[in-house]
């Protein structure tokens, strides 16, 4: 069998796992998802959900404990230094229960809400990233969040409580060779011939606390089984004891940024985990991953919303202070630009951290587009926030903040916030991997209607009956999505912000329309088809964001009782007006044939001459 069959049999091994463990049915109304429809519900998101006053009062005590705690006993640029978090901080951290933030109280957690726990991530995040890392491992995508979704009760009481008294968790799903692909999955847990433990078999890659973890989950095969006359590979997830003999530390990984994380390389050798550990039913491994990732999602925008706001701080203090030609360069107009671009981009990650946040503990809304788009959002938004900073800094944002302290200038880490912020766009789901996502989500409505045709559920007479059906159906639809292009709703509580939401609006018709026709044109060529697909989803994301802020704004500013928010909310909505239409324009006016046929000749090697005049690195291929 030729190498391109074998490629194309795993890519649709792949998609047909990842699809068994989606749920398809939507339970609750999703803002982004009736975006791609065309549809702009306004009254999910206005007026702008609030915190409930008593779990806000929580917070704000809760926070100023762990801002003494930081001050007092962590210096992050120590920690970047030595690659180590002191056991010491580890205690106090422990002692207030900051392992516990997301455990029940029922059993002895504080039992936060995701607000309280993502306002603490902020605060966390703005000043040690490799901190605020290991808090958000362990809670957001670690044993506390998936054994809440699918633990039994025996599995609760038996580890939650050992959260509360400073044990550390971790997540081990990737591996070397598979990455996010789980048909090429090579960690196996074979049930014994007694059927009381697995046996587990394996290795897993980039396990953020892995190294110092005493309790982990790890998802692994298990024996496939027949589903619909077919044999399924079937993913399952584990509680393992890191102490249980053949568990083995092979490697501490180091990376770019975030230096104090403990991240490994982890080798399973015949390793028996109790068939009680096993967490939810054989088979259902890879769902209860995406279901823990969609909520550990979160995190990220208040992560990012944490070192943004730092950014913004050095920022505006060194614009002001720095005089160059006469003028502070905050008031030349290069430093202008990026200021303007820092707070009102600040702003936008502020609002959807916390609508995001307030959505989830509400649990009326399905958050599944929205904590993708947001995390997408945040993150490639941080990464141009901590350049334009270190860009304004200039060679003393280059410069570490050690450096600096010693020659007697203000310690600004900007560097480390930098090397820190980098794997934001990487992890929990690369940007690339969030389009692919949220292109699936974006035609999933779509796609039911044509399912029944593609499985050959109706035959003869019946098959024409359904096309003509779907016909009148998408013909009706398609004419009342270009009409509704024209008018757009009033929206009187909005004042100056309320043409950015009739502009929301008619530009959600036009998106659903562009969705619909390159879904017909394309058909299933179109999931190949990525920077088409990109262009789409960045659109739909911006108007998401655009839409939050807004809101946003107009809660904020009757708090800050001046008209500031809504400045910045214009302000950002303006920039991404652009951006949205710069993204339609290109939909048909790019470059995109010639970058493909170009990056085909750099993996064909017919530009490897231009690689001469170099010292090679690593084996010569």
């Amino acid at each position: 069998m030729d190498h391109d069959l074998l490629e194309k049999e795993a890519a649709e091994e792949t998609k047909e796992i990842a699809e068994e463990a989606r749920d398809f049915a939507y339970r609750l109304p999703s803002f982004a998802g009736q975006l791609f429809m065309g549809k702009f519900d306004a009254d999910m998101l206005f007026p702008f959900p609030q915190q409930d006053p008593r779990d806000k009062e929580l917070g704000d005590e809760y926070i100023a404990r762990v801002e003494k705690l930081l001050q007092e006993e962590l210096d992050p640029d120590e920690v970047d230094r030595t690659r180590e978090i002191p056991m010491k901080f580890r205690d106090e951290m422990a002692k207030i229960g900051m392992f516990a933030m997301k455990v029940p109280k029922d059993y002895n957690g504080l039992g936060f809400s995701q607000t309280n726990y993502n306002r603490t991530i902020m605060k966390v995040a703005s000043y040690c990233g490799s901190t605020a890392v290991l808090l958000s491992a362990h809670q957001s995508i670690g044993v506390p969040q998936p054994l809440k979704f699918y633990g039994t009760e025996e599995q609760k009481r038996k580890y939650f409580p050992r959260f509360r008294q400073g044990a550390i968790s971790a997540f081990a799903l990737t591996e070397t060779g598979a990455g996010s692909d789980p048909a090429r999955m090579q960690t196996e847990a074979k049930l014994s011939e007694d059927g009381s433990h697995y046996v587990l078999n394996g290795e897993k890659l980039w396990c953020t606390n892995g190294t110092i973890a005493n309790v982990i989950i790890v998802v692994s095969k298990t024996a496939p089984k027949m589903i619909k006359g077919k044999e399924r590979q079937q993913i399952t997830a584990f509680i393992l004891e890191m102490d249980t003999p053949g568990v083995e530390i092979v490697h501490r990984c180091e990376f770019m940024g975030l230096h104090g994380i403990y991240n490994g390389l982890l080798r399973f050798t015949n390793v028996k985990i109790p068939v009680e550990d096993r967490l939810g039913d054989e088979g259902r491994g890879l769902a209860m991953a995406l279901d823990t990732i969609n909520v550990g999602r979160l995190t990220l925008p208040a992560a990012s919303a944490g070192v943004a706001k730092q950014c913004l701080s050095i920022a505006r203090r060194w614009g002001a202070e720095r005089v160059q030609w006469g003028m502070p360069i905050g008031l030349h107009e290069a430093g202008r630009v990026k200021l303007a671009y820092i707070a009102s981009t600040t702003f936008a990650i502020d609002a959807v951290s916390w609508l995001t946040s307030q959505w989830q503990d509400q649990g009326e809304v399905d958050i599944r587009i929205e904590a993708a788009m947001a995390k997408m959002f945040t993150t490639e938004a941080l990464w141009t926030i901590t350049d334009l900073t270190l860009q304004l800094r200039g060679g003393r944002g280059y410069e570490t903040a050690r450096s600096l302290k010693a020659r007697g200038e203000d310690p600004f880490p900007v560097e480390r916030v930098m090397r820190d912020c980098r794997i934001n766009t990487i992890l929990e789901g690369s940007t690339e991997i969030m389009h692919l996502f949220l292109t699936r989500e974006a035609m999933d409505p779509h796609l039911k209607r044509i399912s029944p045709l593609i499985k050959g559920e109706f035959q003869g007479s019946d098959k024409f009956k359904y096309i003509a059906k779907l016909f009148g159906h998408y013909s009706c639809w398609y004419m009342g999505q270009t009409f509704k292009s024209f008018t757009s709703s009033s929206y009187p509580g909005l004042e100056d912000l309320e043409r950015h939401f009739k502009f929301i609006e008619k530009t959600s018709h036009l998106l659903a329309r562009k969705i619909f026709i390159y879904m017909a044109i394309y058909q299933k060529k179109l999931e190949h088809k990525q920077m088409l697909l990109g262009r789409l989803i960045d659109i739909g994301t911006d108007l998401f964001i655009m839409a939050a802020t807004c809101s946003y704004a107009i809660s904020e500013s009757k708090n800050q009782k001046n008209n500031s928010p809504i400045e910045l909310a214009d302000h950002f909505c303006q920039v991404t007006k652009r951006r949205i239409k710069e993204n339609f324009a290109a939909i048909t006016d790019n470059d995109d044939r010639s970058t493909n046929r170009i990056a085909k000749k750099v993996i064909d090697n017919d530009f490897r001459w231009l690689e001469k005049g170099i010292m090679w690195i690593g084996p010569v291929k």
